[in-house]
């Protein structure tokens, strides 16, 4: 593919793409085809929309001058989140990246409302449009290199897991959508006599506003912080749980810093009578080697669980099939028995589903459902329930 082609001789070492130079030289060229592509475009559409008298065609190559500033910004975007960490960012700029891909949103956004209002105008007030074979041939041309040019944008962006190339991309096959609108307009035009040259471009105006729209939501989720990535938090969990020992996870965070630039912090259930050394040995090589493995930083708090108790495991096991009956909790932690006789208290964390509403309230409520479903099989016994939220959705 000629896609391949151009990664392999254009961009060092291109496998490699855990590396931060790797990344910024795939940056770099998804930005320059970006900037040579859409210029050949603009110039080819603004000419089409001169020559055919059409605001469609015009909007749509004033939209490919844009997506031409927009390369620009993120070629200077890979460039400036590559810089390394130092004392007011002990993290680096990975962060850059994601605001160069909201710069291109807003970009792709105010692009949508200006022609918006020229479509309007164009609507108000029509102005004939002609019909020329050869126009509406290089038209059906641009739609393909656009097509092209997406997939390529998206292929790179999903190798280095960019959201500033995921956005061009998307903006891409944005355009498609556009420019088939504006060839539409153009060969409809032959029979029509109303004005429909402002019609789509009002149609493509509103897919470039909805684009704009889109891009912005994705960015700005990166910068607020989205949930954890699926795919890392299963891996995170598989390779620690992999270990002697270890008998359970919970607690996932993830901090994104920018692109492969993430913290991770987990608390791991280890048995209480172990030795601390052995145990922090096991921990400590965990830590590394998948922090190594996964490129991010991972910091695991051990939380010392009863393993050798037949009354923990049984209360424990009494539980669990007490808890199912809520379907609002995905699982629960740190259990432990506490008192003598028949007046004891169990104490856990229970973790509930992120993605349904629950307020303060919502919570002291199942607390309560949950001591008295325990009552039903020991009268005596009381409960103390930490709720925790699902920071990893799996």
């Amino acid at each position: 593919m000629f896609s391949d082609f151009l990664i392999s001789k254009f961009v060092k070492n291109y496998k490699n793409v855990k590396k931060r130079k790797v990344r910024e030289g795939y940056g770099r060229l998804g930005g320059t085809v970006g900037i040579i592509l859409n210029i050949i475009l603009f110039i080819i559409k603004l000419s089409v929309g001169l020559l055919l008298n059409s605001i469609a065609a015009t909007a749509d190559a004033i939209n490919n001058l844009s997506d031409v500033a927009s390369s620009v910004i993120t070629i200077l975007g890979f460039k400036l989140s590559s810089k390394p960490a130092d004392k007011e960012h002990p993290f680096g700029h990975g962060r850059i990246e994601y605001l160069s891909g909201l710069i291109v949103s807003f970009i792709v956004l105010l692009t949508g409302v200006e022609f918006i209002k020229a479509s309007l105008d164009r609507i108000l007030h029509p102005v004939p449009v002609s019909f020329n074979m050869l126009s509406f041939i290089l038209i059906v041309l641009t739609i393909f290199a656009k097509l092209w040019l997406g997939v390529f944008n998206k292929d790179i962006a999903n190798a280095i897991n960019s959201t500033a190339l995921k956005a061009s991309s998307l903006d891409a096959f944005m355009d498609v959508i556009a420019s088939s609108c504006v060839a539409l307009s153009i060969l409809l035009a032959k029979w029509v006599s109303f004005p429909i040259d402002g019609y789509i471009g009002l149609l493509v105006a509103l897919f470039i506003i909805y684009s704009g729209f889109t891009l912005i939501k994705e960015t700005l989720d990166q910068l607020l912080g989205a949930s954890t990535d699926p795919e890392l938090a299963k891996e995170i969990i598989t390779g620690i749980m992999s270990y002697e020992y270890i008998y359970g996870v919970h607690d996932l965070i993830v901090h994104n810093y920018g692109p492969g630039r993430c913290m991770a912090s987990i608390h791991v259930e280890v048995p209480c009578d172990i030795s601390i050394m052995k145990i922090h040995e096991i921990v400590d090589e965990a830590e590394k080697k998948l922090s190594k493995k996964l490129n991010v930083h991972l910091v695991m708090h051990t939380d010392p669980i009863n393993t050798y108790s037949e009354e923990v495991a049984k209360e424990k096991k009494s539980l669990e099939e007490i808890l199912k009956s809520f379907s609002i909790i995905n699982s629960f932690h740190d259990f432990r028995v506490v008192g003598e006789g028949e007046h004891k208290k169990l104490i856990f964390d229970i973790v509930i589903n992120s993605t349904i509403k629950y307020t303060l309230e919502d919570k002291e409520n199942l607390k309560v459902e949950i001591q008295n479903e325990v009552r039903k099989n020991h009268e005596f016994y009381n409960t103390v329930i930490t709720v925790d939220n699902d920071f990893s959705v799996l």
